[in-house]
């Protein structure tokens, strides 16, 4: 499961790390708290070239009649992206990176609260998530969607939760963007346990409309 994302990185910081075109249509940043169904930054291949643009997190199946017209799809599990009609077309022929700073995931305290935790890399990088994409028209508009890619979690993230994205190491990017033939499948595994780090944040972040650097903070005991 991922479900909520912070985005920190400059727009043209982050054309130039991903030698991407940036697209004038970008989401503002930084943003501490992106939720399912906003905007996000989007990195895919166009021809020879890749591309910086903004996509709905939400996979919207072509056959859906609205955008909620079914459940709303922010993760393609890596077990079963291939099979799934949803996404096995995209799988095949439009994955993307999806940028972030960190994610967050959630316990629960003895008394069923939800504690927010953290998640981002330990050399403070920016992660590339692993996602896939899809173009869906209705009335002659047309909406680009995406979806972040999760496996089993790590060892250490299961702490928090059983689920986590999957994460695509720089060298490994041209080969899930399809420029380099094929074996983007074995790239859909958990991150090294030392490569992230995690902690708890203020609960403020429960509420999607919470704003703001604080957000990522460690919580004060």
């Amino acid at each position: 499961m991922c479900g909520r994302l912070a985005v920190t990185l400059p727009d043209d910081a982050m054309a130039q790390l991903f030698d991407a075109q940036p697209g004038n249509d970008l989401p503002e940043v930084p943003n501490h708290n992106v939720c399912p169904t906003t905007r996000v930054h989007v990195i895919w291949n166009q021809g020879a070239n890749r591309r910086l643009g903004a996509m709905r997190w939400g996979f919207i199946p072509y056959w859906y009649k609205a955008a909620n017209d079914g459940p709303l799809l922010i993760n393609a599990r890596a077990e079963t992206i291939a099979d799934k009609p949803a996404f096995k077309a995209a799988c095949r022929t439009r994955r993307c990176l999806i940028p972030a700073s960190g994610f967050y995931e959630w316990t629960k305290d003895a008394e069923g609260g939800r504690d927010p935790w953290y998640i981002h890399a330990r050399d403070q990088s920016t992660l590339a998530f692993a996602g896939i994409w899809q173009d869906w028209t209705l009335a002659g508009e047309t909406t680009r969607s995406c979806a972040i890619v999760t496996t089993g979690a790590n060892a250490a993230i299961s702490q928090i939760h059983h689920r986590m994205p999957v994460i695509i190491a720089p060298q490994d990017w041209a080969l899930w963007l399809g420029e380099q033939g094929k074996g983007a499948a074995t790239l859909m595994r958990a991150a090294p346990e030392q490569a992230l780090g995690f902690y708890r944040v203020d609960r403020t972040v429960n509420s999607n409309r919470a704003t703001g650097a604080d957000l990522i903070k460690p919580l004060s005991c």
